[in-house]
């Protein structure tokens, strides 16, 4: 989860990176790239031949309404996927990565996870948890959320897709989330197992706590396959995590891909993260891919 010592671990990384570099300068401006969230540097262009519509919309919830866009490819019904963005919210990254995915023939739901108190973007381009009053502004949307409230929105969400005519309810529903949300992702498994079939978590916080309702016990009762991606320094501040996470699920007999990226740091999948880390996120997107591939099949 993003707070104040992953932010200095993250400044440490890049240091050192930067100092490794050839020449300082380099690689000072390097670091200071990184950590701009300029549009143009999240695009990713759609599959070759691959045509996707969006529409923005307002799934109801018993607490209101969910703001969200929802791509998919223009002809035909597919499996659907749940997107939940990080702590930052959704933002021009966050619709690029869910753009990408439809274009790989999904129908993606890309969700605002903040909807109960506002609408829209938390940050904007240049902000981010980081800044002065950054945990100040996330602190009131983010203390509305539960795990009674991530069970509860992942039940609506799944019937809503159910009901569109671009999704296939004959294949199962794929649920993705980043730092906050990567444990979501195990939660919405769990309450939804005859729909949600595939939980992709990258750099998930929480995934293993001393709570009676951690995301890792919930794992006899979700019924798909689950790929957890695991931050280097994640793994560090909490090394017997991924040991739990292991001996859950292979109790439970759940198919999961639970692994630590070397030289990832928390936060390297989105494209306008400071910790993006280009080479390890493909790979983390393409395990994600391959686990839909198996799990989201008619059936």
């Amino acid at each position: 989860m993003c707070d104040e010592t992953t932010e200095r671990e993250l400044d440490a990384y890049l240091e050192k990176k930067a100092l490794t570099r050839r020449g300082f300068t380099v690689g000072a401006s390097a670091a200071i790239a990184a950590g701009s969230l300029a549009t143009a540097a999240c695009a990713s262009p759609e599959r070759k031949g691959t045509s996707v519509t969006e529409t923005e919309v307002l799934v109801p919830t018993p607490e209101g309404e969910a703001d969200a866009i929802f791509i998919h490819p223009s002809e035909g019904a597919h499996a659907a996927v749940i997107f939940w963005p990080d702590i930052h919210g959704v933002r021009p990254a966050f619709f690029d990565m869910a753009r990408r995915l439809a274009a790989e023939g999904y129908s993606v739901l890309a969700v605002n996870p903040y909807y109960r108190t506002m609408k829209g973007r938390l940050f904007f381009d240049g902000e981010s948890f980081r800044d002065p009053g950054g945990r100040e502004r996330v602190t009131p949307h983010y203390s509305a959320l539960s795990p009674d409230t991530v069970v509860a929105d992942a039940t609506v969400l799944a019937a809503w897709l159910d009901k569109q005519p671009a999704v296939d309810v004959a294949r199962g529903i794929g649920a993705v989330g980043f730092c906050m949300t990567g444990s979501w992702t195990l939660r919405a498994a769990a309450a939804v197992p005859d729909r949600i079939k595939a939980a992709s978590s990258f750099h998930g916080g929480g995934l293993v706590t001393e709570e009676a309702d951690s995301p890792h016990l919930l794992a006899d009762k979700i019924t798909g396959g689950v790929l957890i991606a695991i931050a280097e320094n994640d793994h560090e501040r909490q090394p017997d995590a991924r040991g739990a996470l292991i001996a859950a699920f292979e109790a439970a007999g759940v198919p999961a891909e639970i692994e630590v990226y070397e030289d990832a740091m928390h936060g390297w999948v989105p494209t306008d993260s400071r910790a993006h880390h280009p080479e390890q996120s493909e790979r983390a997107w393409a395990r994600m891919l391959a686990l839909f591939a198996t799990q989201l099949g008619v059936g």
